[in-house]
């Protein structure tokens, strides 16, 4: 038998790998980042192996919070590896293999062309004759984020905040706060402390606390590091900290000591984890990293006509309706949304609810309620108007969980729910469906072809409002979270038989606004909701953040315009989602005329831009947004084009200045897009590339455009 080499090389022109094989086959990964600098030398390869497992039996090395240094991932041994192309995406799969209890271990990464993201996954399978008992299992360990006391030193830690009306708050603390110098004179256990910071999600909802997500920036150098686990579950998990004066990072799904996790691996078995992604920038900071990260969830995602078209949505619910929809109340809404510019309607929560209040607790069924649609016709009248006035009509729903009142929590078997000891789970009055049994899911598809296929809906709003705890051990011997990890997975396959039947139905991602944010679910789903946020000042910076956590095209953002709001306000608030999704609502038959002209303006002006949206990244002038920043900026740029949404907020001064170094000795034409009438004073300079905004009053907003020649790459 050959040798194992000592390098193995992969890549592409914006991506280059290097995997280090030591003489008695333990691989490392040595390097990851930008094609043309010096190779990896093997006195630098980093001590962390390619996959981390802690099994029943089979801990660690240096014991501690960590779940690196593992025994079974020391021992994992190379055997092979290949190198493939499946269209635009460039593959590498690394085959490991433990000769003490025959485990193999297929680390499996991939990366699009021309895209500096790296994707991975590992796949084990137990060539034993024993079965092992998993407790964790890493999607990805890199041991080269940062290389030396100085990098290290530079670096910030980046996470994201993520609460109920309060999403998408980044944080950024420096790495020494958690990963201090120890000792550069006494070393015990070589230097390395038993301390890193972490990020973990629990339960149903993915991003319940936190994104799913995090980063590493070079405060001086710019080097930045962002990555993302592509989970529908909150059981996922991720470390950053320092290994050998080297900052290392190690994503997990689920794992015994933060989710109760376990996994029995049978002699001949297999378990996939999560996948993950890790984006990276060489010098360009976060806003360069997220450009790249937009760029992987383009390619990633489910193609779908509705990236392209980008149609304005209106929805009754959010400072209109709320949950209270009727024929008498629906029809001036579907005629106003028309004459608004709207091309979906959207009837949310409460359609089928005939007792005036009791639509939280009796879901489940989804037949439309005769009191609230009577006649003949019933919804079918609201429906029939909505494409009279040529738009596409759209419901909620909330597929996942069943009302204790519905008569599906009674037709349906006990084991068709999530359960625990034997017992239905019940949360805040309702079930949740455990979608592996073929009872739920058939259920589920009934309820998706009748409103499609037969009442000719085209829109749904899949909301989930319960967070039902740890999972499910409705299987003998299964932990909860192992439950739920197999609930996920088969939500993931529904979804996808979904749209198979129905290729042109757009399917919204919505969980109490933004409680699951996940590349898992938004690589199948069209839309996002971002918030349930019902102040207009504070949405704004829910707004400028959205595209850290979605793709612009993606990302829906309430624009709720009330009588009582002043001009400036209605300007706000629909400036909010310009450039994202519009999510039109709010009660706009009972706006004054200048008021509503200012949306449609807002709705024409939204049309104008939105092909380019679909392909822009973002950038952050300002940095990005804080929860209390009095001006917030948010830019998407494309090759020729820069549009900038600016919102001044009270407490601030008049005047800000906004840099936009990609743009420095370029002569743009800046121009206010929206609102036409405004009173913003703008002054650019090309030598400084910055731009000196003035917007007199507080709340207002603006949108800008910048056009750029586009620039010479010959």
């Amino acid at each position: 038998m050959s040798s194992p080499p000592q390098t193995i090389r992969w890549g592409h022109p914006a991506l280059r790998v290097e995997i280090g094989v030591t003489d008695d086959g333990a691989a490392r990964l040595a390097h990851l980042g930008l094609p043309g600098g010096p190779p990896a030398e093997r006195r630098s390869w980093p001590p962390l192996p390619l996959v981390e497992v802690t099994a029943a039996g089979h801990g660690r090395s240096w014991s501690g919070a960590r779940l690196v240094d593992t025994t079974l991932g020391g021992r994992l041994r190379y055997r092979t590896h290949r190198a493939a192309r499946d269209g635009d995406r460039h593959t590498l799969t690394v085959e490991l293999h433990d000769p003490e209890t025959g485990l193999v271990a297929e680390v499996r990464y991939a990366s699009p062309d021309g895209v500096p993201v790296l994707r991975s996954e590992v796949i084990l399978r137990n060539a034993g004759d024993t079965a092992l008992h998993l407790e964790s299992v890493s999607s990805l360990v890199v041991g080269c984020l940062a290389d030396g006391p100085q990098a290290v030193g530079d670096a910030d830690l980046l996470w994201a905040d993520n609460d109920w009306v309060a999403e998408c708050r980044w944080q950024r603390r420096p790495m020494r706060a958690t990963s201090p110098v120890l000792d550069d004179r006494v070393v015990h256990g070589d230097g390395n402390g038993k301390g890193e910071f972490t990020q973990t999600g629990r339960g149903v909802w993915s991003s319940c606390g936190r994104l799913p997500m995090g980063g590493l920036t070079g405060r001086d150098s710019g080097r930045t590091w962002l990555w993302q686990i592509e989970h529908n579950g909150g059981g996922w998990h991720w470390e950053c900290g320092e290994r050998d004066q080297l900052a290392y990072l190690a994503l997990f799904g689920p794992t015994d000591t933060h989710h109760g996790w376990r996994h029995p691996l049978d002699a001949g078995a297999e378990f996939r984890t999560v996948p993950v992604a890790l984006a990276f920038s060489d010098a360009g900071g976060p806003d360069e990293a997220f450009a790249a990260l937009t760029h992987y969830r383009r390619a990633v995602r489910r193609p779908h006509p509705d990236h392209r078209r980008l149609p304005v949505i209106f929805n009754d619910y959010m400072n209109c309706l709320m949950g209270d929809p009727t024929t008498e109340k629906l029809l001036p809404l579907v005629d106003a949304a028309a004459e608004a510019g709207a091309e979906y309607f959207v009837i949310d929560a409460g359609w089928y609810d005939g007792e005036d209040g009791g639509w939280w607790d009796s879901v489940g069924a989804w037949e439309p309620a005769a009191s609230r649609f009577p006649g003949e016709r019933g919804i079918h009248e609201v429906l029939d108007r909505i494409r009279e006035r040529g738009m596409t009509p759209g419901l909620w729903l909330e597929p996942e969980v069943i009302g204790v009142r519905s008569p599906m929590a009674g037709s349906l078997p006990d084991e068709a729910f999530f359960r625990r000891d034997g017992i239905r789970v019940t949360e805040t009055g309702r079930h949740h469906l455990d979608l592996r049994h073929p009872a739920a899911r058939a259920h589920l598809d009934e309820v998706v072809d009748r409103l499609v296929g037969v009442w000719g809906v085209g829109y749904l709003k899949l909301d989930h409002n319960i967070d039902p705890g740890s999972g499910t051990s409705a299987r003998p011997g299964e932990t909860p979270a192992a439950g739920l990890l197999g609930h996920n997975r088969a939500h993931l396959d529904w979804l996808d038989g979904v749209l198979d039947r129905h290729p042109h139905l757009v399917l919204e991602n919505c969980s109490s606004g933004g409680m699951r944010w996940d590349y898992a679910l938004l690589s199948r789903l069209q839309l996002q909701s971002t918030s349930d946020q019902q102040n207009l000042r504070l949405y704004a910076p829910i707004a400028a953040s959205a595209p850290t956590a979605v793709t612009p095209e993606q990302g829906a953002v309430w624009a709720y315009p009330l009588p009582e709001d002043s001009l400036d306000e209605v300007a706000f608030t629909m400036a909010n989602a310009l450039l994202g999704r519009i999510h039109l609502s709010g009660r706009l038959p009972e706006l004054r005329p200048d008021a509503r002209a200012l949306v449609h303006e807002g709705v024409a002006v939204h049309k104008v831009i939105r092909a380019d949206l679909a392909r822009a990244t973002p950038v952050w002038p300002l940095g990005l947004p804080a929860w209390d920043d009095p001006w917030l900026a948010l830019a998407l740029r494309t090759p020729a084009t820069t549009y900038l949404t600016v919102w001044r907020r009270p407490g601030s001064g008049a005047a800000a200045a906004l840099p936009l170094p990609h743009l420095r000795g370029a002569a743009a034409r800046v121009e206010v897009l929206y609102p036409a009438a405004n009173q913003a004073a703008l002054a650019w300079d090309p030598g400084t590339a910055a731009l000196t905004l003035t917007l007199p009053t507080a709340p207002s907003a603006v949108l800008i455009r910048l056009t750029h020649p586009v620039p010479d790459t010959a």
